[in-house]
């Protein structure tokens, strides 16, 4: 299996790489692992959803 950086992992999902390692702390990112400080993301592996963000209709219900 072939493996990609947090940097990469975040150039390629177009998110900070700050956050690409809270989801792999988190569990988040299937088949990430731990090398000592960094994380070894596999290179086909899916972003995962944000579930920061509500959904649309949940934030017309709030005007």
């Amino acid at each position: 299996m072939e493996y990609i950086t947090a940097k990469q992992a975040a150039e390629k999902w177009n998110i900070s790489q700050r956050r690409v390692q809270v989801l792999c702390e988190q569990g988040r990112v299937k088949g990430a692992v731990r090398l000592g400080w960094a994380w070894a993301i596999p290179k086909d592996a899916d972003k995962p959803a944000d579930l920061r963000i509500k959904s649309e209709k949940m934030h017309q219900n709030r005007s």
